[in-house]
C-alpha cells in the first residue's frame, strides 16, 4: 500500500537532476566515447572491405576479426548505456558454441543483431560522437560550464537511448526468440509427456498387473480345488485376497504419481507439509500463499519441490533443510534450500534439468546456487494468479 505524501504548502518541485558524481561519471563515458570514434570508424572500414572481398578467401578473413571486435566493441557501450540509464542492457546474440566455421558464418549472418550493430555504429559516428562531444564541450568551455550543469544528464541519457535502440532487440528479434522459446518448451514438454507415459506404463505393467494375473490364477485353482480340497482352496484364496491388498497399494502408488490425493485436499502448502513430514532430517516449510494456483501450475511445483527435496536427502548430506512458499507480483515462487556440502549441477543428472522443464512448460524458470561447501538454494519461480482456495471432495458437502 502506498503512503500519500506529506502536505507542503509550497508547489511541488520539478525533479531533481543529475547530481554531480553522475554529471561527471557520464561526462567521462562522454571523453571516452569521443575517443573511442576511431576504433568505430576503422570497424565500418573493416566490414566495408571485407564485404568487397568477400569474392576471395581475404574477405572471409576480415569480417571473422571484424565481428566479434563488433560485438565486444558493443557490449562496451551497453555497460555504459546501462549505467547511464540505470538499466540492464542484455547482449541478445544467437550463440555460437559447439558450431563449424561455416556454420558459425550462417548464425551471424542470420542474426538480426548483427545488422543492427552495423546500423549502431553508424549512428555512433554520426548523432552518437555528436552528443558525446558535446557534453564534453560544454564541460571544457568555461562560458557554457553551467548549461553542462544542467544539459550532461538529458544529452547523455539520449544517447545511451539511442544506443539501446540499436543494441537491444527489436520486436521482431523478441517475438522471434519468443517463438523458438515456445518450439523448444514444446518439444520438451512432449518428450516428458511420453517419458510419463512409460514410466506409469511400465509400473502398471510390472506392478498392479502382474498381481491381478497371479490373482486371477489363484481364484481360479481355487475354484477348481473347492471339492477335492477344501482347505487348500481357502488357503488360495487366503493369497489372493493379499494379493488384491498389494495390488491396491501398487495403484494407489501410481495415482500419486499422477496427482497425489494430499495435494487436491490440502493445496500446495500441505501437500508440502507432508512432503517435509516424511523426510529423513528437519525440513522447515514457510508458506504465505492466500489462494490457490491453477491445478497444473500446483502440480508441476509440487512435483518440482519433491524432486528437489529428494536430492537433498540423497546427495546434500545435510542436517536442515527448508522450504519457502510465497506469491507476489504475479509469480509463485518456491525456495528448497538445505545446509548440505553443495555442489549440485544440473547438468550431472541429479534431477534438476527434469524440474526445469517440467517449469518451462508454464514458462517457469529455476534458479540453482550450490557452492562448494553449500548452502544449496533452489529457487523455482512460475508466473501465474492465485484463486480462492477452492471447497474439495473430501471437505464434505458444499
Amino acid at each position: 500500500m502506498s503512503t500519500a505524501p506529506p502536505l507542503d504548502p509550497a508547489p511541488s518541485a520539478a525533479p531533481a537532476p543529475m547530481p554531480v558524481p553522475g554529471r561527471l561519471r557520464a561526462t567521462g563515458y562522454a571523453a571516452a566515447q569521443v575517443v573511442l570514434f576511431v576504433p568505430a570508424a576503422l570497424l565500418v572500414v573493416l566490414w566495408v572491405v571485407g564485404g568487397v572481398l568477400m569474392v576471395v578467401w581475404v574477405g572471409a578473413l576480415l569480417l571473422a576479426l571484424a565481428v566479434p571486435a563488433t560485438r565486444a566493441f558493443a557490449d562496451l557501450h551497453r555497460r555504459m548505456a546501462a549505467r547511464v540509464l540505470e538499466a540492464p542492457l542484455p547482449a541478445p546474440y544467437a550463440p555460437l558454441d559447439g558450431l563449424g566455421p561455416l556454420a558459425r558464418l550462417r548464425t551471424v549472418a542470420r542474426d538480426p543483431m548483427t545488422w543492427r550493430d552495423l546500423g549502431w555504429l553508424l549512428m555512433s559516428l554520426t548523432a552518437g560522437f555528436v552528443l558525446s562531444l558535446l557534453v564534453v564541450l560544454l564541460l571544457v568551455s568555461v562560458v557554457t560550464w553551467w548549461v553542462w550543469w544542467y544539459a550532461a544528464g538529458p544529452l547523455m541519457r539520449l544517447r545511451s537511448s539511442l544506443d539501446r535502440a540499436f543494441l537491444s532487440p527489436g520486436t521482431t528479434e523478441r517475438l522471434e526468440q519468443r517463438v523458438q522459446q515456445l518450439t523448444e518448451t514444446r518439444a520438451e514438454l512432449v518428450d516428458h509427456s511420453a517419458a510419463e507415459l512409460r514410466r506409469l506404463e511400465r509400473d502398471l505393467h510390472d506392478g498392479a498387473q502382474a498381481r491381478l494375473v497371479a490373482l486371477s490364477m489363484s481364484l481360479g485353482m481355487a475354484d477348481s480345488m473347492f471339492a477335492s480340497d477344501p482347505a487348500a482352496a481357502r488357503r488360495l484364496v487366503s493369497d489372493a485376497r493379499q494379493t488384491t491388498t498389494a495390488a491396491l497399494g501398487e495403484l494407489r502408488s501410481v495415482v500419486r504419481g499422477i496427482h497425489p490425493p494430499v495435494l487436491a485436499d490440502r493445496g500446495l502448502a500441505g501437500a508440502v507439509e507432508a512432503l517435509a513430514l516424511d523426510m529423513a532430517l528437519p525440513v522447515e516449510v514457510h508458506a504465505q500463499l492466500l489462494g490457490r494456483p491453477p491445478a497444473p501450475v500446483e502440480s508441476a511445483v509440487y512435483f518440482a519441490v519433491a524432486e528437489c527435496l529428494a536430492n537433498t536427502g540423497k546427495h546434500a548430506d545435510a542436517r536442515h533443510a527448508w522450504v519457502r512458499l510465497g506469491h507476489a507480483d504475479g509469480m509463485l515462487r518456491a525456495e528448497v534450500g538445505d545446509d548440505g556440502h553443495g555442489g549440485a549441477d544440473p547438468a550431472a543428472g541429479t534431477g534438476l534439468t527434469g524440474v526445469g522443464r517440467r517449469l518451462a512448460a508454464f514458462d517457469g524458470t529455476m534458479m540453482v546456487s550450490s557452492p562448494v561447501g553449500g548452502p544449496t538454494v533452489v529457487v523455482l519461480e512460475v508466473p501465474c494468479a492465485l484463486s480462492w482456495p477452492r471447497t474439495t471432495p473430501s471437505s464434505g458437502p458444499g
